[in-house]
């Protein structure tokens, strides 16, 4: 029960983080907010993986850890965070993230050797047209892109792929609670030497970057990843990077509930075409004869 709800949760859940962006860098600067985020959130997991008695981290995982956080928090969300703040339409943001998917597919068959069968490829490509058809409902890409912007989301894609394939090749067997607070800990770092040196360090607390941060340490860096680390112990790189194309829908989606944008059909039909290439690239035959039975 648990693989079955867990990808759709973390969809869901993930996919609120586009909207708490937009909150958040109001109050803040990008990566200030990030570094209090990721700080609080590593020290709630290790005051909780030592209640729990979680098994302590050996040298070689503490490695693996700060090599995967640093790919997945600091650059992949730092990179977002950064472009969004420099102007980045968010079309165009959601459309380049896309990429990572894309990437870590790839990756995965050359690096860690995983199959990559026909039905996985034609579910990975329909995720790409599912999302493309999402950004052209909100236009082109305006006037807010910029080299630098674009450098902050190759930057990301490229975090996001490679720590995500460090902690499916490496990772397992690594306590879930510890080696995630491993990943925010040097997160906290290298982001917070950025917010100090670049930005001077931009905080200003108001009941909007409260709940801001609230939200992000609670659902965002806790829940969501915690289930996404897990779903990387359970499944390939490809199935769970998949999961990505569904969360710029569903962010569209959320704005339309949430703040009254339009929602068109394009974007309803993008989504549709992502759920069904997630379905293809998470799933197989067998995985679905066994649920049937």
């Amino acid at each position: 029960m648990l693989k079955r709800i867990a990808p759709a949760v973390f969809v869901v859940l993930w996919s609120t983080g586009f909207i708490v962006a937009r909150y958040g860098s109001q109050d803040a600067g990008p990566l200030t907010f990030l570094t209090v985020r990721t700080a609080i959130s590593a020290l709630i997991l290790w005051v909780v993986a030592r209640f729990v008695k979680e098994p302590r981290l050996r040298r070689p995982q503490i490695n693996v850890q700060v090599l995967s956080g640093l790919g997945i928090h600091a650059m992949y969300l730092g990179g977002v965070w950064v472009a969004i703040d420099h102007g980045l339409p968010s079309g165009i943001s959601a459309l380049i993230a896309a990429l990572h998917p894309v990437v870590t597919t790839v990756l995965s068959r050359v690096l860690l050797g995983e199959v990559l069968t026909r039905r996985r490829t034609i579910g990975v490509l329909l995720g790409f047209i599912g999302v493309i058809a999402v950004v052209i409902e909100h236009g082109g890409a305006g006037d807010g892109v910029t080299g630098f912007a674009i450098g902050a989301m190759a930057i990301a894609v490229a975090g996001m792929s490679a720590g995500t394939l460090v902690q499916r090749k490496f990772a397992a067997g690594t306590p879930l609670l510890s080696g995630t607070a491993i990943q925010y800990l040097a997160t906290t770092i290298a982001l917070g030497i950025l917010a100090f040196s670049w930005e001077g360090w931009q905080f200003q607390i108001t009941a909007r970057s409260m709940f801001s941060l609230a939200w992000s340490i609670i659902i965002l860096s806790v829940a969501a990843i915690l289930i996404m680390l897990w779903l990387l112990h359970q499944q390939a790189a490809v199935q769970v990077s998949s999961l990505f194309f569904l969360t710029p829908a569903l962010s569209t989606i959320e704005g339309a509930l949430l703040f009254h944008e339009q929602l068109h059909a394009l974007a309803i039909v993008g989504l549709l075409i992502a759920v069904v290439g997630v379905w293809l690239a998470t799933t197989t035959p067998q995985s679905i004869t066994s649920r049937q039975k």
